[in-house]
């Protein structure tokens, strides 16, 4: 079974509230980093039709904080599929009232798709539509390289 980068892509909108601020006043980053685990996983679910478990955050960049009633989209899709495992992208914007997106974070994430008693699966293969689909392909390949060669030194 093959699957588009879109069938899958999910974006959803929270608003920073009193309960997700740190001591200094900014959006905790350990709620941002909840709210990214989370959407990636519904990103897997849907590309898979299965149970997915995050393997891995091996990219999560802080470009600039948020701040109390801030409206956040994280944006999420799959970039890349191995055997069992995919690699989800999740990409967070501060938006304004006038709709104008600022990034603030992009993540990527390993999910591995698994069956009722936690085994892995086969994941679907990805359709690749567009040049920016077709470039995060190829960087998917590089990060997994990378996060082979982290995981022999023991990372």
């Amino acid at each position: 079974m093959e699957k588009r980068v879109s069938e899958s892509r999910i974006e959803q909108v929270y608003q920073v509230r009193p309960e997700h601020l740190n001591g200094a006043g900014r959006l905790f980053g350990g709620k941002l980093m909840e709210w990214i685990d989370e959407l990636a996983g519904l990103v897997g679910i849907r590309h898979t039709q299965q149970d997915v478990i995050t393997a891995s955050v091996d990219n999560l960049k802080f470009i600039r904080g948020a701040y109390l009633k801030d409206l956040l989209v994280l944006i999420g899709r799959v970039t890349y599929v191995g055997k069992t495992s995919l690699e989800v992208r999740v990409d967070t914007y501060i938006e304004s009232l006038d709709g104008i997106r600022k990034p603030i974070n992009r993540a990527y994430l390993t999910l591995v798709a698994v069956d009722k008693d936690g085994n892995p699966v086969e994941v679907p293969k990805l359709i690749i539509e567009t040049e920016a689909e077709k470039a995060e392909w190829e960087a998917g390949i590089k990060r997994r390289e990378m996060r082979r060669q982290r995981k022999e030194e023991g990372f």
